[in-house]
């Protein structure tokens, strides 16, 4: 077909139609081919939708094919004849776009069907919180077993046919999620049952939260692949595209709808769930996002619009749901209010209005991160001239707004220090502007002004990144301690004096830490120099798992400690595992998101400050103290020798490579292997401190001192 058509476009320079017999021959046979599987689909399929929607596509392809074949005559006996190439050109116009139709129609049918597999398994989650007894809990994993499955492998095929890879990425993480999940889940929901029937109701109340919780999760991801599976455009750059671009390309795919839509409302009979009543919804779906960047009375005009649109689309589904057909005249008023907002030949329609009415006055937004409003301000300071439609200023704005909240999160003096600059900055924006509004936008004043500007904005990022960094470097020193020391308070023996009171200060301790580290990973997502979206999401993403979980885990060290069982063991190590995977997610990702060079620094400060310390203790014959601050350098220690295999890794420079290992080396021989270890030993028996050694190698203070053993990958340990 396609050669047909460059054919045509050859004809039209004056040349003669060559004799078509041959390539419309073999268009015909592939078209009664098509329309021959075409059927046979039609009615294999006990998909209502696609036995309605297919038939007439077939039609299409079958009359254009007819077309071809009388343009072929026409034209064999007249090679110049106009009428002939119009046939022609339309017969293989008509069979590409019916050919397109079809291919939606089958596609959308195998989206239907896989959605119908999600929601059964949704189904059976929902029922998951009224399972109360071993028999029903079995019944229910035979149920839900298939189904998964079957989500499974059709899911796995499907992102395999996707072409936009952030849509795949997302598929297969949600996947990999369910069936992590649906075993824990299971987990859960024997362990409530257990309680349960043994009636002693200690834990009862935790394995039920566990249970709600882990569907929750479930029946979350399981929405995600739903949602994921319908979208049909791929907008995922539109965090760094200005307003203008965003409407632009929301316009367009509103267009491309319109035809579908217009089908749709033309027959009386076509189906609520079809893809003519999805291109109306995704209309309206676009029209909100344009009116959400649109000026006001363009936004109050396009909601209004889709408002009406929506009610006038639920009103025709219903009364065909019904079986009734004598809808026209609401079909004709949705009609005609769609060609008002998306556009026609004849007429402009708002949504273009509204973008038009956007280029006029400079359709920029603030960027998502600190990083980027940065760059948008001091563009704004170094293009006096330029007009950017406010744009730096409320660059500024935003971000003193998020320096503000970061400040909160401080101690004092520096809390006071980033108060202040967010001052100065705000006073120097505004009289700025006041210049610029004045028409004094290149005086002398004005320009003074912009330079002492410019300094307090790069005075208070680079205070942001550094406060953001010594916090980064303070709370995610160690991750691990917290969750094994109740890990350890929740395996304690049954006859262990003040084991529900060491289980709780565990417990309290382990929240304090995650509560910590969920806040700082979401103020670097807020407040940080990265402006990488994956980044940033996923420190957003990790962060919330990590401050949801936490309760979770708690919960089931609760029931662990007051029921040794298989179930209840399997409970926490699953709850455990997942926990920890979440934790080092967060770490990876927060070391993404900030300077490797900045981190160092930092640790190095860091270290230097725990070192007096220690030198203090010692002075002052302060034994534990001493212990507390000599674990935490050879923690610090340990954090930059990550960092310094991450960067090696990812470097494809050898010599950079090279010399990064050596330097890491050096220090893990330094602080792990000849220093830390040693000297905290020698130190802790000079003031009187039983030292022995354990089983496997590592140092530790005797217990009474009340410490852990913190391990290293050199097989050393400090205390």
């Amino acid at each position: 077909v396609s050669r047909l058509v460059i054919l045509h476009e050859e004809a039209e320079d004056g040349n003669a139609m060559p004799d078509l017999t041959r390539p419309v021959g073999a268009v015909s046979r592939a078209v009664d081919n098509l329309i021959k599987v075409g059927y046979d689909t039609c009615h294999s399929s006990d998909d209502k939708i696609l036995q309605q929607e297919m038939p007439p596509s077939l039609q299409r392809v079958e009359i254009s094919s007819r077309s071809l074949e009388e343009a072929c005559h026409i034209l064999k006996s007249d090679p110049y004849s106009s009428a002939g190439r119009k046939k022609l050109i339309d017969g293989a116009r008509g069979i590409l776009q019916g050919t397109s139709a079809l291919l939606l129609c089958f596609d959308e049918s195998e989206v239907r069907k896989i959605i119908r597999g999600c929601k059964k398994v949704l189904d059976y989650l929902a029922v998951s919180e009224v399972i109360e007894t071993m028999d029903d809990l079995s019944q229910f994993v035979r149920d839900i077993t298939p189904w998964l499955t079957r989500v499974s492998k059709d899911v796995e095929l499907r992102q395999q046919e996707l072409t936009h890879v952030v849509h795949r990425e997302i598929l297969c993480r949600c996947m990999d999620s369910v069936k992590t999940l649906s075993p824990i889940l299971v987990c859960a929901m024997k362990i409530f049952v257990q309680i349960n029937e043994e009636g002693h109701q200690k834990g009862l109340a935790e394995a039920a939260e566990n249970r709600n919780y882990l569907k929750e999760r479930m029946t979350d991801e399981v929405n995600e692949i739903i949602r994921v599976l319908q979208l049909t455009t791929y907008d995922e750059d539109e965090w760094d595209s200005d307003n203008v671009t965003v409407m632009r390309k929301a316009l367009s795919a509103a267009q491309s709808l319109l035809s579908a839509a217009l089908d749709w409302l033309a027959d009386p009979r076509g189906m609520p769930g079809a893809v003519g009543e999805k291109a109306i919804r995704r209309i309206c779906d676009y029209s909100e996002k344009i009116a959400s960047r649109s000026l006001p009375e363009d936004q109050f005009a396009i909601r209004h619009a889709v408002s009406e649109i929506t009610s006038l689309t639920d009103a025709i589904c219903e009364l065909r749901r019904t079986g009734r057909y004598d809808n026209q005249g609401l079909a004709q008023n949705c009609a005609t209010k769609i060609k008002d907002l998306v556009g026609t030949k004849e007429s402009q329609g708002m949504l273009p209005h509204a973008l038009l009415n956007a280029q006029r006055t400079g359709g920029q937004h603030p960027a998502h991160t600190v990083g980027g409003r940065l760059e948008q301000a001091l563009r704004w300071l170094d293009n006096p001239g330029v007009d950017d439609g406010g744009l730096g200023l409320q660059a500024i704005r935003a971000l003193t707004d998020e320096a503000r909240k970061l400040a909160d999160q401080l101690p004092p003096a520096e809390r006071n220090r980033l108060h202040g600059l967010c001052s100065d900055v705000d006073r120097l924006a505004n009289q700025l502007a006041d210049l610029e509004r004045r028409g004094l936008g290149n005086t002398p004043e004005a320009h003074a002004i912009r330079q002492q500007l410019r300094d307090k904005l790069r005075e208070l990022a680079d205070f942001m990144k550094k406060v953001l960094t010594d916090k980064v470097v303070e709370d995610f020193a160690d991750i691990t301690t917290p969750l094994k020391q109740f890990v350890d308070a929740v395996y304690a023996p049954p006859n262990l004096p003040h084991r529900q009171e060491n289980f709780e200060d565990r417990a309290a301790n382990l929240n304090d830490h995650a509560t910590r580290w969920s806040s700082t990973g979401l103020l670097v997502a807020k407040c940080g120099p990265s402006k990488n979206k994956k980044t940033v999401e996923g420190l957003i993403d990790a962060a919330t798992q990590v401050k949801n979980m936490t309760p979770q885990v708690v919960s089931a060290g609760k029931i662990r400690l007051h029921n040794d069982t298989d179930y209840a063991n399997q409970h926490f190590d699953n709850l455990k595992r997942e926990y920890s995977d979440a934790l080092n997610r967060l770490r990876s990702f927060v070391d993404d998101a900030i300077d490797t060079g900045d981190f160092v620094r930092a640790s190095e400060t860091a270290m230097r400050r725990y070192t007096n310390r220690c030198e203090d203790a010692i002075r002052e014959q302060q034994a534990q103290h001493m212990v507390d601050n000599t674990s935490q350098i050879a923690r610090l220690g340990n954090r930059v020798l990550m960092s310094a295999k991450n960067e090696a890794d990812n470097s494809e420079e050898p010599a950079f490579v090279q010399r990064v290992n050596t330097a890491a080396s050096q220090l893990h021989s330094d602080v792990f292997e000849a220093g830390t270890s040693n000297v905290a030993t020698g130190l802790a028996e000079n003031l009187g401190i039983k030292v022995i050694r354990k089983r496997n190698g590592c140092y530790c203070a005797d217990g009474s001192m009340n410490c852990d053993a913190l391990c290293f990958p050199s097989g050393g340990c400090v205390c």
